[in-house]
């Protein structure tokens, strides 16, 4: 049981050493300073863990740079694509959007290369997720082009944010009444090819923080909130793939504002999500 809490307290606190350095305005055009930073900051920290590539995309004229991180598995079976965007929105710090996913994905990294999962992963820094998708989109038309044989898309999306107040969860419409009215989860959104890695994946997560997930056909389309983040284009292609999200304005009031700030964050519970995502891709 002590082992257990020092584990914890030491992925709380490397999450939030991470949050710090990530946490900033970032936006390409009005603060490529900040944006350069987190970006040579992922790619540093995926140099000391493995295989480390830059995948260069171009977008309205100039080139941008998805971050790369190949890891291997206990076998050759195809991989698993984990992808978290580190660019924000103008005048935002981006705490829980998206620095929070881009924390996850670093400490996964860790995880990952001290003790292998079953499946290859790969974990990728999406660039430009605000501007369209552009990098996802990019990376997946890539990957499709060549053919390589990925068994799985997971993104991350905004993990940090909790309130267990009654009526504090919001959905689009239809779902109200499917779903908790406290916004103390996390959330899997996937495609109809990803639901039974959905289903074990929210068992396996459930053991750490509760989670609901939902599967939607036709690429999304039928619920248009649930296509606004790097899976779509995965999707889009076929791929079997699922957003974890803590579902982003439908719950965080500081969503795209001065306001997502790390200490509008609940820690213990971004840990908790990590925990539980490090046990899922050790299960599929």
């Amino acid at each position: 049981m002590d082992d257990e809490k020092e584990t914890a307290a030491g992925r709380k606190a490397r999450l939030r050493a991470d949050l710090v350095e990530v946490a900033r305005e970032r936006d390409p055009d009005q603060a490529p300073a900040g944006h350069a930073f987190v970006g040579d900051y992922i790619h540093r920290r995926f140099r000391t863990l493995g295989r480390a590539e830059v995948h260069a995309f171009g977008h309205h004229g100039r080139t941008h740079r998805n971050l790369i991180l190949d890891l291997p598995g206990r076998s050759n079976d195809g991989f698993v694509l984990i992808g978290a965007h580190y660019d924000g929105v103008p005048g935002s710090p981006g705490a829980d959007d998206n620095a929070s996913a881009v924390a996850v994905l670093l400490e996964m990294a860790r995880a990952f290369a001290a003790d292998p999962p079953r499946h290859r992963v790969r974990l990728a820094a999406f660039d430009l997720e605000e501007r369209d998708l552009a990098g996802s989109r990019a990376y997946a038309a890539e990957l499709h082009r060549r053919r390589e044989p990925l068994a799985l898309m997971i993104a991350l999306e905004m993990l940090g944010y909790a309130d267990r107040r009654p009526g504090s969860q919001r959905y689009p419409p239809g779902l109200r009444h499917l779903y908790p009215d406290r916004g103390d989860f996390i959330g899997l959104i996937g495609n109809l090819r990803a639901v039974p890695q959905l289903r074990r994946a929210a068992r396996i997560i459930r053991r750490s923080v509760p989670c609901e997930w939902l599967a939607v056909p036709w690429h999304g389309r039928v619920l248009p909130d649930t296509r606004r983040s790097d899976h779509a284009p995965f999707w889009d292609l076929g791929y079997p793939a699922f957003m974890v999200t803590d579902t982003a304005d439908m719950r965080n009031p500081h969503y795209h504002t001065a306001g997502d700030r790390i200490e509008t964050l609940d820690l213990d519970f971004l840990a908790a999500v990590c925990t539980g995502l490090i046990g899922a891709v050790h299960d599929l």
